[in-house]
């Protein structure tokens, strides 16, 4: 798919925002539903991707966005790196995402670059991975939804507030060690083990666009992009700098 060139700018009707490793749109719908206009970059073919994307690897495509002065049609950039810090072998920069590939870990030359941008920018990264900043920290339980699937942000350029934690309502549903749990939530990784259906993975992500397993489960549930879409407008609408 190529990059669309009807692109409004970020000045225009509606905020626009750069979906960096976009995998299949879990992050790009939670801004859409806030108020954004989405364009996506994944190196691999997302054609179940809901918003106009480019093909390619995501790092070059932003350095070329930079060098070109394209980037300034965008409000700000949202960028999810693979990071696999125990590998040293790269296969593109968003290849596979951890399944059946190893990488470099990119988050800090991603960084670098969105701070070339002089844009406001998110980096989301799992718990255990790369380091980053963690101005938010996130859980489908303060969305009601039936996975857990902490995930942190470092917000540059802006700043949020800190949502409090939610207790979890009980266990990850699934076996372990042998011995079978039962929970409300699902475990959104992997197969076997109890892992649960497309369905009902659909169901938990609140993602029904996409019905291919290795989509579902290295997205971000949209509840968690639309929590930060709605914060960076009041803070931009109430002029409020980091």
């Amino acid at each position: 798919m190529t990059q669309p060139t009807d692109l409004r700018r970020a000045n225009g009707p509606r905020p626009r925002v750069l979906d960096l490793f976009s995998c299949a749109g879990g992050a790009a719908t939670g801004y859409q539903r806030t108020g954004f206009d989405v364009d996506g970059c994944d190196i691999a073919a997302r054609p179940n991707y809901p918003f106009p994307y480019h093909h390619g690897d995501a790092l070059e495509y932003l350095a070329h966005l930079i060098t070109t002065g394209e980037i300034r049609r965008y409000a700000i950039v949202h960028a999810s790196p693979p990071c696999q810090a125990k590998n040293t072998l790269t296969v593109g920069t968003n290849a596979s995402r951890g399944w059946g590939g190893t990488h470099v870990d990119l988050v800090a030359p991603t960084r670098d670059l969105l701070e070339r941008t002089g844009l406001p920018y998110v980096i989301e990264q799992p718990n255990g991975q790369a380091e980053i900043r963690k101005d938010l920290t996130l859980c489908g339980e303060m969305f009601g939804l039936g996975v857990i699937r902490h995930r942190n942000f470092e917000l540059g350029g802006w700043t949020a507030e800190r949502p409090a934690h939610v207790p979890h309502r009980g266990r990850v549903r699934g076996w372990r060690h042998g011995v079978y749990f039962d929970g409300p939530y699902v475990a959104a990784y992997g197969n076997g083990g109890g892992k649960p259906s497309v369905p009902e993975l659909q169901a938990a992500m609140g993602m029904t666009w996409t019905d291919v397993r290795e989509e579902l489960t290295e997205a971000i549930p949209p509840a968690y992009s639309e929590f930060i879409g709605r914060a960076y407008l009041t803070t931009v609408a109430l002029g409020v700098a980091a």
